[in-house]
């Protein structure tokens, strides 16, 4: 006869397996996302580019199920765009697209300066000039993640703000960065608008680092515009 304590342990063995093959999945799951966002960002797919099932589930050794799933999550991020009976293709967005997400970054990057000279901590505070001087450094930025302005995203310490601006943002500008030349960044005005930014965070003065921050956002914005109207001139002639 079982005993009623093997009876329980066994039950508690079996009820653990289901969740522990979720959590393999999901990771398994976010793993694909992360590698098709790198090849997306990458210029590996461009844009237009149609996602083939067969060919990605044999590159990446997985299974049609969860590759599906980390498509799906892509469609969600606006990074791919999913036809019936037509498949995935990778996202093309136009300029008016792409220029109207900078007006929503202008504002929702204002609000993370300005919580992030309320809320960073002295260690983080140190963390932003250290990203500054090395972006500075360099002339560019290492990553979205490492950035001077995710760094200063997560110091804000708004959780709702830092996942709005991470996934539905942060990505897609990195993706036009590869793929748009008429886009600005970077250069010896950015490192400049960084560093009163930088400087008005260090101080505490909120209002003055939201400031600061939309009129370097509105700036790359601006000269943006003039950019891609100057491409377009001379395509014309």
């Amino acid at each position: 006869m079982v005993s009623a304590t093997r009876m329980t342990n066994t039950m508690r063995k079996k009820s653990t397996r289901p969740a522990r093959g979720k959590a393999r999945s999901g990771a398994n799951v976010q793993r694909l996302f992360d590698v098709m966002v790198g090849d997306i960002v990458g210029g590996a797919l461009a844009p237009g580019a149609k996602l083939n099932e067969p060919q990605l589930a044999r590159r990446l050794g997985v299974s049609r199920g969860p590759l599906r799933e980390a498509i799906r999550r892509l469609e969600e991020r606006q990074l791919v765009a999913c036809t019936p009976n037509a498949g995935a293709r990778v996202i093309e967005h136009t300029p008016a697209q792409i220029l109207e997400a900078y007006e929503i970054r202008e504002a929702l990057e204002g609000l993370a300066a300005k919580l992030a000279a309320r809320n960073m901590s002295d260690a983080e505070r140190a963390d932003l000039r250290r990203t500054f001087e090395q972006e500075a450094a360099r002339g560019t930025s290492e990553s979205y993640r490492g950035d001077f302005h995710m760094t200063i995203v997560r110091g804000a310490h708004n959780e709702r703000l830092s996942r709005i601006l991470n996934q539905d943002y942060y990505t897609l500008f990195k993706l036009w960065r590869t793929h748009c030349r008429w886009l600005r960044f970077g250069g010896e005005e950015t490192w400049s608008d960084h560093r009163r930014i930088l400087e008005a965070i260090e101080h505490g003065d909120g209002e003055c680092a939201e400031i600061l921050m939309r009129r370097h956002i509105a700036r790359l914005h601006r000269q943006s515009v003039e950019r891609l109207a100057a491409m377009g001139a001379q395509a014309a002639e």
